[in-house]
């Protein structure tokens, strides 16, 4: 769920309120792939409910990784503008907010105070991955590690001073998308 926490965290009530007016609230059966390898996406997707699976060769993996409740989908095509290198699939019936890459493209071109907040987001949690993906690989582990180092997944400062108003905005738009 972690995701959610940067993205909820840097953008305001209003910005939130856009994405829900424009974005859809769509129902994904099991086995439905969302995101298929080298195919353009046309939408970035918030996962509301349910489990997705992400699978390719460029994973590093044979098992899937499992994405639930918070989870970011598309964030990479969105920002480079290439096809994914993976594919999405619903391990379960799932939920998620669809939001169309032409409409938020172009909400972002208009209104530069959110394209900062989302950028700035994105740039958090895709530079988190980065350094997670970095220590998995060994680079920069020594024997001893100094005190205070950043422990793998642990959530940075900037993220942690947001998060409670994440967490409200989050589960706000979970009462208004899935119901009580």
């Amino acid at each position: 769920m972690r995701k959610i926490f940067y993205l909820f965290g840097q953008l305001t009530d209003a910005d939130i309120e856009w994405m829900l007016s424009k974005g859809k609230r769509e129902r994904i059966r099991a086995g439905t792939s969302i995101v298929r390898e080298g195919q353009p996406i046309d939408s970035l997707f918030i996962v509301l409910d349910g489990v997705l699976e992400v699978t390719g060769p460029g994973l590093g993996t044979d098992k899937p990784i499992r994405l639930g409740c918070g989870e970011v989908v598309g964030e990479i095509s969105f920002v480079d503008s290439r096809p994914p290198t993976a594919t999405v699939t619903a391990a379960a019936d799932a939920v998620v907010l669809s939001i169309p890459r032409a409409a938020l493209l172009e909400k972002l071109e208009q209104d530069h105070e959110l394209a900062a907040r989302f950028y700035r987001a994105l740039a958090m949690f895709l530079s988190q991955r980065l350094r997670d993906t970095g220590r998995r690989l060994g680079y920069g582990r020594s024997e001893l590690a100094p005190a205070g180092t950043e422990v793998e997944g642990e959530l940075g400062e900037e993220v942690l001073d947001n998060i409670h108003m994440a967490g409200h905005r989050f589960d706000h738009v979970l009462q208004r998308l899935l119901g009580p």
